[in-house]
């Protein structure tokens, strides 16, 4: 672009050239006097319309105002739902340890009343004088609020593992005969070990024990298992044998009668026979054996820890 300028008060006539970089720079130079020019009334419209009292720029900071507001209201409400939603995962937490803590509490035999577990603890202490209080950012209560829902889910898989473990173990010791077959019984006849036999005279081994009853005295499982054995057989006589699992059998021989069959699942303490002399049997007793993975035990060695006083070790040749 050429420009030509003339004047009376030029001796010579002028001119100006414009390139296309000149254009946009003169442009660009507007624009940006424009766009300051707006931001400066638009902030002096702000700052100064409480005290210029415009309608219309009243109604315009208000409407300003209140989106501001409303932004800030959904703010936090989103933050509120989050945490809510937070919370109700911990409550449901919290109920699952209540009742993982009562369970856990019967399996150790714990009473109810020492731990309640429904209620919060008492807190208390007096006011810190070290170190100044001060409020939670919303920042640090969500921090925390995550940290203690993990902490809690820690502590819920750490106490169901335990839980596994007791049952387990309750389970097993329901398995292991240790309660006394023979209801009411003062003394053993024959204990387990060598003794004289009382048909041959000879020295020989007992296999079991022998527990004097009056005939009909209700014979009892020792533990929870399964009837293998329920008949006559030629020296026992009136016979069942009962398995438990892991590899231990317990016997009841020279009954009279018998109440379970093979094939019977039996609790622990479930009467399954009465007291007889059927078989090989000098007179009405028990003959009660422990075996492990076929092998005789000492049946003392179960017993003693129900009732020491009723498992003794006295001896005759019956």
């Amino acid at each position: 672009m050429h420009i030509i300028v003339i004047s009376d008060k030029l001796a010579k006539t002028r001119s100006v050239s414009l390139s296309l970089w000149h254009a946009l720079a003169s442009l660009l130079l507007v624009s940006g006097l424009l766009v300051a020019l707006t931001a400066g009334l638009y902030w002096l419209t702000l700052r100064f319309s409480a005290e210029i009292r415009i309608p219309f720029l009243q109604n315009l900071l208000v409407a300003v105002q209140r989106s501001e507001t409303q932004k800030a209201r959904e703010f936090v409400q989103q933050n509120i739902n989050a945490m809510a939603v937070r919370v109700g995962e911990m409550q449901a937490q919290l109920t699952r340890l209540d009742a993982l803590g009562e369970r856990l509490s019967a399996l150790a035999g714990i009473k109810p009343q020492e731990f309640r577990f429904g209620e919060a603890p008492g807190l208390g202490g007096a006011q810190a004088t070290s170190l100044p209080s001060y409020d939670l950012s919303m920042q640090e209560f969500s921090d925390r609020l995550n940290l203690l829902s993990r902490q809690m889910e820690n502590r819920t898989d750490m106490l169901g593992v335990l839980e596994a473990q007791m049952f387990e173990q309750t389970v097993r010791k329901k398995l292991i005969p240790t309660i006394l077959p023979v209801s009411g019984a003062t003394f053993n006849a024959s204990s387990f070990g060598m003794r004289i036999d009382p048909f041959t005279g000879q020295q020989a081994m007992h296999e079991g024990m022998d527990f004097l009853a009056e005939p009909g005295t209700p014979v009892v499982a020792a533990a929870g298992g399964v009837v293998v054995f329920a008949g006559w057989h030629p020296q026992y006589g009136q016979m069942i044998e009962l398995d438990h699992g892991n590899d231990l059998m317990t016997r009841y021989a020279h009954c009279s009668r018998l109440f379970a069959k093979q094939g019977d699942v039996v609790k622990r303490g479930r009467k399954i026979a009465e007291v007889g002399t059927t078989g090989r049997s000098t007179g009405p007793h028990l003959h009660f054996e422990v075996r492990f993975r076929g092998s005789a035990q000492n049946p003392a060695r179960f017993l003693v820890g129900s009732n020491p006083g009723t498992v003794q070790t006295a001896r005759n040749t019956r």
